[in-house]
């Protein structure tokens, strides 16, 4: 023990922790994130039921988009590739003008890692035959929801603590944004968003505890409150969209689901549209309030 470490404990001071110095959360979350990806395919891909609602959803954002301009839905389609620009010029400036070298390097590196997975999964996972008017190929994980995703999550795996609640909101936001994009211009089912968010999800724990431990000497805050940016209103926004949203989801599903038919749902079921997009909305929401409490807690305290 140095003279400094003495003084302070004898003082009744404890030096104070390193950042993420318990790597348990991240990963519990990691595995929450892997375990719910399973639970998904399994639920959405490999029942009747589940590829009914896919299917149902899917066809009914067909018919609602049949009065949307070219325009908007050749925006939404560029939203992916905006997200990626736009968070790569963010982690350049974060990079030259703070020096965190490393962190970005990891940062990338989990980014690269979650859209790799999701072209490994779709071709991995099987989409079996039940009966289900269908693409016969699988298309879960979404690419573009992942893109979309792992660009917002490397730009909170770059700021400073006080910024990571809002940057969690506001990415959240934007994956959300651009996840919804991808089913109202018939891109993918509502799983597949849901599933490259869960993908995004688990790179961005394992990301972000390399960096945390590798970066402790800028990980430290006074803790949720100290920034307007570190209110703890951005956490409990997300978190009740994502209930409330949720909640939504599973109304609209239940009341939906006792007039799914097979091979196909003859009637509207407009309801099942709605049950998508807001599915996709909690799914995103819910882990961006995860991740702000997640990254907000294993941040080193200031002294």
């Amino acid at each position: 023990m140095n003279k400094r470490s003495a003084r302070q404990t004898k003082a009744g001071r404890r030096p104070a922790k390193p950042a993420a110095s318990n790597p348990f959360p991240f990963i519990a979350a990691a595995l929450l994130c892997a375990g719910s990806l399973v639970g998904i395919y399994i639920l959405f891909v490999r029942t009747t039921t589940g590829q009914l609602i896919g299917e149902g959803a899917l066809r009914e954002a067909e018919l609602s988009a049949t009065g949307m301009s070219s325009r908007l839905q050749d925006f939404l389609d560029l939203l992916p590739l905006i997200s990626a620009v736009i968070a790569a010029a963010f982690i350049l400036f974060v990079t030259l003008a703070r020096r965190r070298w490393l962190a970005a390097g990891v940062a990338i590196a989990a980014a690269l890692g979650a859209n790799l997975t999701t072209q490994v999964l779709k071709e991995v996972l099987v989409r079996p035959e039940l009966g289900v008017q269908t693409l016969g190929t699988n298309s879960l994980p979404s690419g573009h929801a992942t893109l979309a995703a792992s660009s917002a999550a490397a730009v909170i795996l770059v700021v400073a603590p006080r910024w990571r609640p809002l940057a969690a909101a506001g990415g959240g936001s934007y994956a959300v944004i651009a996840g919804a994009a991808t089913l109202i211009n018939l891109w993918h089912r509502p799983a597949d968003i849901i599933a490259a968010f869960l993908v995004v999800g688990f790179w961005t724990a394992v990301g972000g505890w390399i960096i945390m431990r590798t970066g402790t000497a800028w990980n430290v805050w006074s803790g949720f409150g100290e920034h307007w940016a570190a209110s703890r209103v951005w956490p409990a926004g997300t978190a009740a969209a994502g209930l409330v949203t949720g909640l939504m989801a599973v109304l609209f599903v239940l009341v939906s689901t006792p007039t799914l038919t097979t091979p196909a749902a003859p009637e509207r079921l407009p309801l099942l549209y709605w049950a998508g997009l807001a599915m996709i909305v909690s799914s995103g929401y819910l882990l961006a309030s995860l991740g702000a409490v997640l990254f907000g807690r294993a941040a080193r305290i200031r002294r």
